[in-house]
């Protein structure tokens, strides 16, 4: 029997603070292990590489920080 883990993913806020310099969070990674990750646009990028190894999703939305005109 195998397991199907669903996951379901709430916008961020401004209450989601980055975890490595506690800036606004614009990404979540959601790691195999249960755990959870939050960084800003900045430091999401800087590790975007090595968190695609050890996640079961990323939730990007620094497109946030563009502006429209």
């Amino acid at each position: 029997m195998t397991e199907q883990v669903i996951l379901e993913s709430t916008p961020l806020n401004a209450l989601d603070r980055c975890d490595r310099c506690g800036a606004q969070a614009y990404v979540r990674a959601t790691l195999l292990n249960g755990g959870e990750l939050m960084f800003c646009a900045h430091h999401g990028k800087e590790y975007a590489e090595k968190l695609k190894t050890v996640a079961a999703a990323i939730q990007d939305e620094s497109e946030k920080l563009v502006e429209v005109k």
